[in-house]
């Protein structure tokens, strides 16, 4: 197993036993996927996540997930994207699976998705934050404009994580503190802060980070529809 697969695994390991965070979606006929937190109706099927009692559950390996992984690795807008993420990948040295799982659940691939808090773009950055990452070029644009820019955002967003996993020293540190910010993180002596909110969207990107490391897809759906539900982002 990959360093990376061996990392991701550990941090859902050390979570909380009580969070209980799920990833739920199908593919329409016309090769959409459909994703969200809960289970919308009767369509959507468990993809990552909690299994009901009883059941047993290896990230990756369900139906629903193939189907999602597959549209991750095929679908247009993903594909498109895969210059800037082997680009901030390089300068930042995050994985690119990492940024496509943060991305995926943060904004479902959609660049010009605008959070009720304010957070902008792909992986769904604030202005104030971007200001504090830009780079002397970049903070010649105004935040809220750049960030509607895919290579900016995800350069800026995979700059911020390259920082906070320095800092705190894990990852899934660092995606608490990209969720709930740093104050509230130090606030709990630089670990998880025990927040279900926060806990549960750790848990998510990193199983769907996890699955997207284990790399066996099938072929599948070419557009992502991710239901309001699945926004799980404090900022």
């Amino acid at each position: 197993m990959k360093l990376a697969a061996r990392l991701a695994t550990a941090c859902l390991a050390a979570l909380p036993l009580g969070v209980h965070a799920e990833l739920w979606g199908y593919v329409d006929g016309a090769g959409v996927a459909h994703v969200a937190a809960t289970q919308v109706d009767s369509r959507y099927r468990l993809v990552l996540g909690d299994a009901a009692a009883g059941e047993g559950r290896v990230p990756g390996k369900t139906d629903g997930a193939r189907g999602l992984l597959t549209w991750l690795e095929f679908a247009p807008e993903v594909r498109s994207l895969q210059p800037v993420l082997r680009e901030a990948a390089k300068v930042h040295g995050v994985d690119i699976e990492l940024l496509k799982a943060v991305i995926a659940v943060e904004s479902g691939f959609n660049p010009r998705a605008v959070s009720p808090r304010g957070a902008i773009g792909l992986m769904q950055i604030t202005p104030e934050t971007a200001d504090r990452y830009a780079t002397r070029q970049e903070a010649k644009r105004p935040a809220a404009e750049r960030l509607l820019d895919a290579r900016t955002n995800v350069l800026t967003g995979a700059r911020m994580l390259d920082d906070l996993t320095r800092r705190f020293g894990r990852i899934d540190v660092a995606l608490a503190a990209w969720n709930a910010g740093e104050a509230t993180v130090r606030k709990h002596g630089g670990g998880m802060p025990p927040i279900d909110e926060t806990q549960a969207h750790v848990h998510l990107v990193l199983e769907l980070y996890w699955a997207l490391l284990q790399n066996n897809l099938p072929r599948g759906a070419h557009q992502l529809q991710v239901h309001p539900a699945a926004s799980t982002s404090a900022r």
